[in-house]
């Protein structure tokens, strides 16, 4: 819209705006013309654009989601007279959001990437539907005394999409490559409890030291340095996956491309049409195939909430990733049986480059900005889906709870006061006023909490803050690199259900620890913690680990997530789980057909 229609719009539905929506109203008449944002392609060319963020909402609340009528398409008979009927064609259509940088299990990351690689690869262990863990590759495994040895049995029946079969030295070649240096693998960490995994990745060892052995064609045994409690979660994780090594040897860097992918999963790579769409397919060779009953899977790269929902609507998509916040209204009157909304693993921050000004060195300008936003307008006005405030990083789990700082009991009056003192005390105030960029990837939904964030802190503070988007895999380089970011969106998904997944990212030595964070007395704890194999005293250890990263601050948590989806009704076998995984081989189509009109 342009801006005189912007206000138009604001008349227009003045009347039809829900509660919470006046409650953002009085705000926008608070602060009228005081909050100013600089929007920029680059720090090097700010405009000076004026953008009242309350205003915004107003008009977004005035979209599809204030609609006087649903104009639902509902006319269909499902399943057939018995309601269990399969559709003819098994094709399953979901937005996947961004496209993924690779297709490499070793060097991806991001959920994106993670929901193809869980379709097309298979590790030693797999989910059932609802998220827990078993038996993939490998039939079973046995853990010695000491928890430091897993010998597991491969399958004799696993099969990679040629009609090879599955070994154990494919694993012992694929967990080599994995902290292989020359991998470049983000996620290499993850594998340090085995057995000199820290040395290869460091370059020090040969990759024929880690501790993995072929003790046959079919028994795989891994030698761990201390007893890990979570070790066989993390063994649902891409780094881990095989990789057919004839295949990796043969084309290089493009055994990933579709005619030259070799997978052990339930589906196979047909296509790739970059900005389009993933295909996968069924793979009549893999060994669970007699269960499995979709025959083709797309995977659309759609990072705009709002033209996801539009396709959705007009029935070109069976799932969505996510919804548009804005549209929750509208969607819980008229969608409420298809939308899906579960408690997720996972953690979304604000992150400083703590290796350069004006974050390096400036503790009370940190925690100043921490404690200047407002975290339940965020969840309950901008968000709307059940997200819950966050003061600590780590989300519950199993008998783990962070111990939030103790700002985060105080009124959000009582933080503003405390935020302005800390900012006089790293050297701004309103003659010198902080001048900031903010850096996110590509999503309405990350736009509108960065517009919040981003008016609190010039409300409160004076702060002048450009925003930056970026499409998924510049957005990742950016943030690697840390050349000239100063706060980046991030978000963290627990790759397993264990609060180590999220402490183990701000390890000094986490390739994935873009804030630059280093402490040795945390890494120590962590330490600590990874050598127990359960207990009281390995929580606690997590508990100060977090607690002193938290006093640090180079993190700034703001909610923990939770999964929305909107599901169509044909669709069975999608099950709600804390880490939003979802393997195709689980999913059908159920047979639909529209009521006769009249």
């Amino acid at each position: 819209m342009e801006k005189s229609a912007k206000f138009q719009a604001i008349a227009v539905c003045s009347n039809h705006i829900s509660k919470r929506y006046r409650f953002l109203g009085l705000m926008a008449g608070k602060v009228q013309k005081t909050i100013f944002l600089k929007h920029s392609a680059g720090k090097g060319n700010m405009r000076n654009g004026v953008t009242l963020f309350f205003v915004a909402i107003l008009v977004s609340a005035c979209g599809q989601g204030e609609e006087s009528s649903c104009l639902v398409d509902d006319s269909w008979v499902i399943g057939g007279e018995s309601g269990s009927e399969l559709a003819t064609d098994q094709i399953f259509r979901r937005n996947n959001g961004a496209e993924p940088g690779t297709l490499d299990p070793h060097r991806a990351e991001g959920v994106t990437a993670s929901n193809v690689l869980r379709d097309i690869f298979e590790g030693l262990v797999s989910e059932t539907a609802n998220g827990e863990y078993i038996p993939g590759a490998t039939e079973s495994w046995v853990i010695s005394d000491d928890g430091k040895v897993y010998t597991f049995q491969i399958r004799s029946e696993a099969r990679w999409s040629n009609g090879d079969p599955v070994t154990a030295e494919d694993f012992v070649f694929s967990l080599r490559r994995s902290v292989d240096p020359e991998t470049l693998s983000n996620y290499s960490s993850m594998l340090y409890p085995i057995k000199n995994a820290r040395g290869v990745v460091r370059g020090e060892m040969p990759t024929e030291e880690l501790g993995v052995t072929a003790l046959g064609p079919n028994v795989l045994q891994i030698n761990l340095e201390e007893s890990t409690p979570y070790f066989i979660g993390l063994l649902s994780h891409s780094i881990t996956y095989p990789v057919h090594p004839p295949s990796v040897k043969l084309h290089g860097s493009q055994f990933t491309r579709p005619e030259n992918l070799v997978s052990n999963g339930a589906f196979v790579l047909s296509e790739w049409k970059v900005q389009d769409y993933i295909l996968v397919s069924r793979n009549k060779k893999y060994w669970g195939d007699v269960n499995t009953t979709l025959e083709q899977v797309f995977f659309y790269p759609l990072d705009n909430a709002n033209s996801t929902l539009t396709r959705y609507r007009a029935n070109e998509l069976d799932f969505t990733d996510t919804v548009p916040s804005e549209q929750l209204p509208w969607i819980k009157d008229c969608l409420a049986d298809e939308l899906h909304v579960s408690p997720y693993f996972g953690s979304y921050y604000y992150g400083f480059n703590m290796e350069k000004e004006p974050f390096k060195g400036n503790k009370p300008l940190r925690h100043a900005l921490a404690m200047a936003i407002d975290r339940n307008v965020i969840t309950e006005l901008v968000l709307g889906a059940g997200q819950i405030p966050a003061f600590t990083f780590i989300p519950p789990v199993k008998d783990y709870a962070g111990i939030p700082p103790d700002w985060a009991t105080w009124t959000q009056e009582d933080r503003d006061n405390k935020a302005k003192e800390l900012y006089q005390e790293a050297g701004y105030d309103e003659a010198n006023p902080l001048s900031i960029e903010v850096v996110y990837n590509t999503s309405e939904n990350h736009k509108r909490v960065a517009l919040a964030v981003a008016s609190m802190w010039k409300q409160t503070l004076g702060v002048e803050t450009a925003l930056r988007n970026q499409e998924w895999k510049v957005f990742l380089e950016t943030r690697r690199l840390k050349e000239d970011t100063e706060i980046f969106r991030g978000g963290w998904i627990g790759d397993y259900d264990d609060p180590y997944t999220f402490s183990e990212l701000l390890h000094s030595e986490n390739e994935m620890n873009h804030s630059g964070f280093a402490d040795e007395n945390y890494d120590a704890l962590l330490k600590s913690a990874s050598e127990k194999s359960a207990g009281a005293e390995r929580l606690k250890n997590l508990q100060d680990a977090e607690s002193l990263m938290l006093e640090t601050m180079p993190v700034i948590p703001l909610y923990f997530y939770v999964s929305q989806h909107l599901i169509k009704p044909w669709i069975v076998g999608l099950e709600g789980n804390a880490l939003d995984h979802h393997q195709s081989k689980y999913i059908k189509v159920l047979r639909r057909e529209r009521l006769p009109s009249g």
